[in-house]
């Protein structure tokens, strides 16, 4: 089994790495066989702090039935983060997930391209709340219903409120891939 994580420009580096932590233990000591797979517009993509991260799969190069669920970290707009999550491509890929009933988790801003795409139209959903609200704003004027909570799960959806929640949103992603108990087995591993 594949997740694909996407790493856009800017990507919180925090955000990234709860996905690869979480399911890199889970794969090494819990047995899991979940791949994890990343993906962005270029092979070098320059996330938050101007890191640069090379990934596996470019987006054009994507099969959404190779994965069976897509993760998409927040960024920092000063670098540049909605260039690629606000890109049409990537929407695309949101969307194409969504329909199949695929599991998409989001951290923080990630929830933003979720919410451009669609497919949080009248679903609960959440997003960075603090620095003047602006951003948990935006979620709801592009068609989700503002829910003031850290994690929020509407179906097949994830959506969170900052990079504290990333390892959380994580785990939940993993219960969702497997089962509960693994997530918990691997939270437990993990000292959470």
């Amino acid at each position: 089994m594949k997740l694909l994580l996407l790493v856009c420009k800017g990507t919180e580096l925090l955000e990234l790495s709860a996905f690869i932590d979480v399911f890199g233990w889970d794969r090494h000591d819990n047995d899991g066989d979940i791949e994890i797979v990343t993906c962005g517009f270029t092979r070098t993509v320059e996330c938050c702090f101007s890191v640069p991260v090379t990934v596996s799969v470019l987006i054009d190069d994507v099969a959404v039935d190779d994965y069976a669920a897509l993760a998409l970290p927040g960024g920092f707009e000063d670098y540049r983060y909605y260039v690629d999550a606000f890109d049409e491509k990537l929407l695309a890929l949101v969307r194409d997930f969504d329909s199949r009933g695929k599991p998409i988790a989001s951290v923080c801003v990630g929830a933003l391209p979720l919410a451009k795409s669609g497919v949080l139209q009248g679903r609960r959903a959440t997003t960075y709340q603090l620095m003047g609200g602006t951003r948990f704003e935006q979620l709801k004027e592009l068609g989700a219903i503002g829910v003031r909570d850290s994690v929020v799960v509407a179906g097949n959806v994830i959506t969170s409120a900052g990079p504290s929640t990333a390892a959380e949103v994580a785990f939940e992603l993993l219960g969702m891939l497997r089962t509960k108990a693994d997530a918990s087995i691997v939270r437990e591993m993990m000292g959470f």
